[in-house]
């Protein structure tokens, strides 16, 4: 459990920096923008390294990972549903969608709805604190937009048609991906037989 919460910590204290403009200002300004970038690469992938290492090593243990409450049949039907239009946005937020432009953060959006969706298919304290995790952050973060100047990783680049057929196909494809193989094989947890 400590190498999950600690990364966990990592990876967080890592992405508040960027919804602080002054702070991120003050970074830049003393160790420059390059090495800036390069520290909040290498600290987030340490994070997100430790998180999924702990996170795995928790789920083995029985014992040290208890079972906060056991989520109905139901909600693994809506965490499959919910999933489509994640990968959808998270495509949208590569794409100079009108999908990105109308939801204004995708990527925000799609990491919302991930997190809830696994949120309610799993109860046990291990899920709670990863998934519940990802859900506040991107909940403050999203807020947090709305005070400070963040176009994301295109820009301001007006959407067009196109790309929204290519965001949907793009998640679509993505999801099957995910839904018959990847889970399975990043996770380790088929979704389906």
């Amino acid at each position: 459990m400590l190498l999950l919460v600690g990364g966990l910590v990592l990876f967080f204290l890592a992405h508040l920096i960027p919804t602080l403009p002054q702070m991120r200002a003050s970074l830049i300004g003393r160790l420059g923008t390059s090495a800036y970038r390069g520290l909040f690469s290498l600290v987030s992938a340490a994070g997100l390294v430790l998180i999924v290492v702990g996170y795995g090593q928790v789920r083995g243990l029985a014992r040290g990972n208890p079972e906060l409450w056991t989520p109905p049949t139901w909600t693994r039907h809506v965490a499959f549903l919910l999933m489509i239009p994640a990968f959808i946005l998270l495509a949208a937020a590569y794409l100079p969608s009108r999908i990105r432009t109308a939801v204004g953060h995708p990527m925000l959006a799609a990491l919302m709805i991930w997190a809830f969706a696994h949120l309610i298919a799993n109860g046990d304290l291990a899920s709670v604190l990863l998934f519940g995790s990802f859900l506040a952050y991107a909940a403050y973060d999203r807020l947090s937009v709305i005070g400070r100047p963040s176009p994301g990783p295109l820009g301001v680049t007006p959407g067009r048609p196109f790309y929204d057929v290519a965001a949907i196909a793009a998640g679509l494809l993505v999801y099957a991906l995910m839904l018959f193989w990847g889970h399975a094989w990043l996770i380790g947890v088929p979704l389906v037989p």
